[in-house]
């Protein structure tokens, strides 16, 4: 996996300094041997069956392939755990944040996080900012697009109140007023009547709108990131789990050294085939 570290994590609280007593030097230490997982010695991995591209491929989680699958597995390497050591369950999307029992030390599974789930799970620091994307009907001028300024000329549209339509329109500055939409099923339907030439959607609803929704629909490109809000997904982990602060330790560690931004790169720009629009 692309720019991963092979290390084993330091402690995730301090065990010496200022401020550290008796309670702090008992912390738990973000290794196999240390961490109370489900199992011991084995990191227990949750995510829906089936497991679509490009987050996973072939329906495969442990193969490591797919942009989800790769970033469980390189926090799995970073907080020591070899292949052999993880192990992946079946947990559907509603169950993995319902507050309860888990089957899983932490879920992976395009979760946004918000303030309403934090209140039943934990999340780790984020693993991937949600990338905004423009859509267009395969074989109009829209779906030619190369650029922002190739889309500033056409009917855009999006749905109102959504971080899609801030980015229209900060990104992208159309000549004409962006349409909105109450919701993206009345969206999809302009879009596939020809009322508007292209519909900006999140990056996770444009793959499923393009290969599940509308069949001669096709992604022209992301949006450069923008001021507006950006939505974010997390690893999911028990309420309270006392593997949270590892897990985002581990999070942090592969943004900091670049690995998530070359994963995202490999899996989600390149492998999707979703250039960025400059």
């Amino acid at each position: 996996m692309a720019g991963s570290a092979v290390l084993a994590a330091a402690a995730c609280a301090p065990v010496d300094g200022e401020g550290a007593d008796a309670a702090d030097d008992a912390a738990v230490e973000c290794t196999p041997d240390q961490l109370p997982t489900l199992t011991e010695g084995t990191l227990t991995i949750g995510t829906d069956s089936p497991a679509y591209p490009p987050w996973f491929v072939d329906d495969d989680p442990a193969n490591g392939e797919g942009f989800e699958s790769a970033v469980a597995h390189a926090v799995a390497e970073r907080l020591g755990y070899t292949a052999e050591q993880v192990e992946w369950s079946v947990v559907t999307f509603n169950n993995a944040i319902q507050p309860g029992p888990k089957q899983y030390d932490f879920d992976i599974n395009q979760f946004s996080i918000t303030e309403e789930r934090r209140a039943a799970v934990d999340f780790s620091s984020p693993y991937y900012d949600v990338r905004q994307t423009v859509i267009a009907m395969a074989g109009t001028d829209a779906a030619d697009a190369t650029s922002l300024a190739d889309l500033a000329g056409l009917s855009l549209g999006a749905q109102v109140g959504t971080t899609s339509y801030d980015a229209l329109v900060e990104a992208v500055d159309p000549d004409e007023e962006p349409q909105v939409f109450n919701n993206n099923d009345d969206a999809k339907q302009a879009l596939e009547n020809g009322q508007v030439d292209a519909l900006v959607l999140d990056l996770p609803t444009a793959f499923y709108v393009t290969s599940a929704e509308l069949e001669d629909a096709e992604i022209v490109g992301q949006l450069p990131v923008t001021g507006a809000d950006t939505e974010q997904f997390g690893l999911v982990l028990d309420l309270d789990s006392p593997l949270t602060d590892c897990v985002t330790e581990a999070v942090d560690g592969l943004r900091e050294d670049g690995t998530l931004a070359e994963l995202e790169q490999e899996w989600l720009a390149e492998a999707a085939d979703v250039p960025e629009l400059a």
